[in-house]
């Protein structure tokens, strides 16, 4: 099995529930410990973007397959590039998330990002996989990213044609069922595609 490490792509932090957190009455418990001591971010992002970041995460969590003294997943962030999940943030964060835009052309997202994934490739193995969980129908990740990772960097074929709510799903439910999905190669790949059939209702139990 090769060494595999994941990167998820970030919520967003121009949407409601975002607001709802930076309000300054608000009183929820993430809101109050963002105002103080701050959170991990993966469990921000998860309540940001509910479905899709929370099974981005729990999917690459059960299936990281990281090398020694590396981490086997990483988030991409609008102004920080790649930061491990369980790194705390606070409201200040958020904010400064909030004013810059993921978009391949803004130097304010895609320095750091560049920079970080240059020395993480420096960091790691030769045959480690970097799986992207997010967009590769648009050049906001895959451009800043491919330089560093060529073709080690790869994506689920599943995702093809997938909106985000889909592939949360999926990812749960792989996750779930212990069977990890298959990746291929980025460079070459089709990114786009028609709409596969809608997952089944999973029971409950």
């Amino acid at each position: 099995m090769p060494n595999r490490v994941f990167l998820l792509s970030p919520a967003s932090t121009a949407g409601k529930r975002c607001q709802q957190l930076l309000h300054a009455r608000a009183e929820s418990e993430l809101a109050l410990r963002l105002r103080a001591e701050g959170a991990p971010l993966g469990e921000v992002f998860s309540f940001l973007s509910a479905l899709y970041f929370r099974g981005k995460l729990a999917y690459a969590r059960r299936f990281a397959a990281p090398p020694a003294n590396a981490h086997g997943v990483l988030v991409i962030t609008p102004d920080r590039g790649l930061v491990p999940p369980d790194v705390p943030v606070t409201l200040d964060d958020l904010r400064d998330f909030a004013r810059v835009g993921i978009d391949a052309n803004e130097a304010r997202y895609a320095k750091p990002l560049r920079e970080a994934a240059l020395a993480l490739s420096a960091r790691l193995p030769r045959d480690t996989e970097l799986v992207l969980l997010g967009s590769i129908a648009t050049p906001k990740y895959v451009d800043v990213l491919q330089p560093a990772f060529e073709n080690a960097l790869r994506f689920p074929g599943e995702f093809v044609g997938r909106g985000d709510m889909s592939r949360g799903g999926l990812l749960l439910r792989a996750a779930a069922a212990g069977v990890e999905l298959d990746y291929q190669p980025i460079d070459g790949a089709k990114r786009r595609g028609a709409r596969p059939p809608r997952l089944t209702r999973a029971r409950r139990t």
